[in-house]
């Protein structure tokens, strides 16, 4: 049955891969609420979007000759690489001037970003580059000679060259500094000779409701480069299922009704003071749905950013082990569990030498518990890992084999990536 097993799943689950990557900042995990429930209704599409998210859309950047009506590094370590957090100011501008002179000056530090890669022709064996699509970013940094740019990691994704459009017409070519497929997020450089303003990330903790945004950047491309839109906070501590090249992960943002659309991603949410509060990266687009657009919290986006930076990937711990969610294995597998275990992930692959090999965990167990916590699914699970744990430390995995719970204590490794 092991070799079935093997045939059945082994092709379609790769194996651990190294992976640049970084451990997020340690929060607790929310448990699904009704908003959630709601998304996993609602089936949606973005006009141009690459990405498909279920319900919920990346708004992402848009794809060269897409019919839109406009058409359109080397890492380093550096300390203090990304600007702090400054207290959030929320009210009128009045006092330094109006809503149009600060958005005015925010404005120059919102970039247009060009995805380029490389296209080979199958018949003719002749390839070249060739733009994929355009995105937004914001200058958050500048340091020595570089300005730093945060952006999403899905505007960046494969590109073998990324172009950067300034305020004033100027291009340069960027380098990569960092990229994280599950945080959405990615950091980009070019020389600070381009950039003329820098924004600041306010303290995204203490939005609430009816706070009024603004979203800034280039929707259906650079032709409508550094488009303003206007709305409020509609609410905040949402959390969201997306779909990554990286796997499955629950993203944390916040929710606004100021127009978010395609080319959008990337770009800043900034409130009265022109401080950026998040990054917009989100939206549901369905008939009869309006103003659901989502940006990543500048308090998440922070230490992401910052690691970036310093080492140019996120940390996370790693099990050493390949999954797959009960209603994605045939019934015959699962016949040994007991009738009341409906939730949990079954292990599909174990990678020598890693923790979990190590712990005597085997092809087949069913994992259902991390710490005490229940374990629903392969995301919940990967949820834990990476925000709660640290690589080093000892975690206690609870899981069925041939129909008997078990326990076994693991120690976790890093540098990858649970799949």
């Amino acid at each position: 049955m092991m070799d079935d097993f093997n045939k059945t799943y082994g092709p379609f689950l790769p194996e651990p891969q190294h992976q640049p990557e970084q451990r997020q900042e340690q929060k607790p995990e929310k448990k699904p609420g009704k908003f959630k429930r709601f998304l996993s209704t609602v089936l949606a599409g973005v006009i141009g979007s690459a990405v498909t998210l279920g319900a919920v859309y990346y708004t992402d950047f848009i794809p060269s000759g897409s019919d839109q009506g406009i058409k359109a590094a080397d890492t380093e370590s550096i300390s203090n690489a990304s600007a702090n957090l400054v207290p959030a100011a929320t009210t009128s501008n009045g006092e330094t001037g109006s809503i149009a002179d600060m958005v005015e000056k925010a404005s120059k530090a919102i970039v247009g970003i060009v995805n380029i890669q490389e296209n080979s022709n199958p018949f003719t064996g002749n390839s070249g580059s060739v733009e994929s699509g355009s995105g937004s970013g914001v200058v958050f940094k500048k340091a020595g000679d570089f300005a730093y740019i945060v952006t999403n990691n899905h505007v960046i994704e494969n590109a073998t060259k990324v172009e950067v459009s300034f305020f004033d017409g100027e291009k340069a070519t960027a380098q990569v500094v960092g990229a994280d497929a599950l945080t959405d997020l990615a950091v980009i450089k070019v020389d600070a000779k381009y950039a003329s303003q820098a924004l600041d990330f306010a303290d995204s903790s203490t939005l609430r409701p009816g706070d009024e945004v603004f979203a800034i950047g280039n929707p259906l491309g650079l032709d409508l480069s550094r488009t303003v839109t206007q709305g409020i906070v509609s609410a905040i501590d949402r959390s969201i299922d997306v779909s990554t090249s990286a796997g499955q992960w629950e993203l944390d943002v916040i929710q606004t009704d100021a127009a978010i659309n395609p080319g959008n991603s990337g770009g800043a949410l900034i409130n009265t003071a022109g401080q950026v509060i998040g990054i917009n990266s989100l939206k549901i687009s369905n008939s009869g749905v309006e103003g659901l657009g989502f940006a990543i919290p500048s308090n998440d986006v922070v230490p992401i950013v910052n690691e970036l930076i310093e080492k140019g990937k996120v940390e996370r711990p790693y099990l050493g082990v390949s999954l797959a969610d009960l209603e994605e294995i045939h019934a015959s597998y699962l016949e040994n569990l007991p009738d009341g275990v409906k939730a949990g992930t079954m292990v599909t692959y174990v990678q020598p030498g890693f923790g979990a090999d190590k712990a005597g965990i085997k092809q087949q167990d069913v994992i259902v518990e991390i710490n005490g916590e229940k374990v629903e699914n392969s995301s919940a699970l990967r949820k834990y890992l990476y925000s709660n744990v640290e690589a080093g430390e000892k975690i206690t995995l609870t899981f069925y084999r041939d129909g008997k719970k078990e326990t076994a204590d693991v120690i976790l490794t890093g540098d990858s990536i649970v799949h």
